[in-house]
């Protein structure tokens, strides 16, 4: 299978002294993902958690709901020229009875590892989908001092990051703050494919009570694929964009921005807050 990290040779220049060293980088490899045999997407990714990250895509995309639903999930032969697999080709297999989707049959997709699919088909399969549990509007109960030290939390347990500083990273906590599991990719909603394509493997799904943190943006596939996986707060080190807000105001997802240090912004989902430790005056 595809490497993690790559060694590549560079030209390095500091204070005016100049050198060769190797540097690490994170590896980034298409992959093709494949529904019932048929091509249906292909991402670029960093290798690793493959599977997880095929079945979390088709979570977002409202084909797959349980792990009842799959019934196979296998490597295909994207051969190179001299005849060994790629390991960048992953078919999964819809279990007897379940309905192969619209988007298995009208499209195939792109998704770069900058922006994860986006348009009609995706928005479409969160604001009709019927398998997912409508999101509990008081669970979790937040604070502002439980989610401040969730960057931390998340930036410590990054270890690709540490020999790269070129991966985006989501992690799953529960309502207490504990971490439960992260991901790494060279794309943030890869990473959150994967923690997503896990718990469902795991049986998992809906992830009712959770807090999903990413590094980066918030962007409106993120408040996708949150939603769709029963996740009812999603919390960013920065910026939304105005349709994530949307989305989130719409689907009841609590969705915090610039979550740094003590510092947050709300944009939905401000019932799930309690301030009964903040002092009289504090708030505005």
């Amino acid at each position: 299978m595809g490497r993690v990290t790559e060694r590549r040779r560079v030209l390095r220049i500091r204070d005016g002294v100049v050198g060769h060293r190797a540097d690490t980088l994170v590896a980034e490899e298409p992959l093709e993902i494949r529904l019932n045999g048929r091509p249906l997407a292909i991402t670029m990714r960093t290798p690793g958690d493959d599977f997880a990250l095929a079945v979390g895509f088709l979570v977002s995309e409202g084909v797959l709901a349980s792990a009842d639903d799959v019934a196979s999930v296998v490597y295909c032969a994207g051969a190179t020229a001299d005849g060994h697999n790629t390991y960048n080709v992953v078919d999964v297999a819809l279990a007897p009875g379940v309905p192969l989707p619209d988007i298995a049959l009208e499209r195939n997709v792109y998704t770069s590892s900058s922006c994860g699919l986006c348009g009609k088909a995706s928005l479409d399969a969160v604001r009709t989908a019927t398998r997912m549990p409508p999101l509990d509007p008081g669970i979790p109960r937040l604070t502002p001092e439980l989610l401040s030290g969730l960057p931390d939390r998340l930036r410590a347990a990054q270890r690709v990051f540490d020999r790269t500083g070129g991966l985006h990273a989501a992690a799953l906590f529960d309502g207490g703050g504990e971490l439960l599991d992260v991901r790494e990719d060279v794309g943030r909603h890869n990473a959150v494919d994967k923690l997503v394509g896990r718990a469902l493997r795991e049986g998992l799904l809906p992830l009712a009570g959770r807090v999903l943190m990413v590094s980066g943006r918030a962007s409106f596939e993120l408040v996708q694929k949150a939603v769709m996986a029963g996740i009812p707060v999603l919390a960013a080190v920065s910026a939304p964009s105005s349709l994530a807000v949307d989305l989130a105001a719409e689907s009841g997802l609590t969705l915090v921005g610039f979550l740094r240090g003590s510092s947050m912004n709300v944009y939905a989902g401000e019932s799930r807050f309690s301030f009964a430790d903040t002092p009289e005056g504090a708030r505005s």
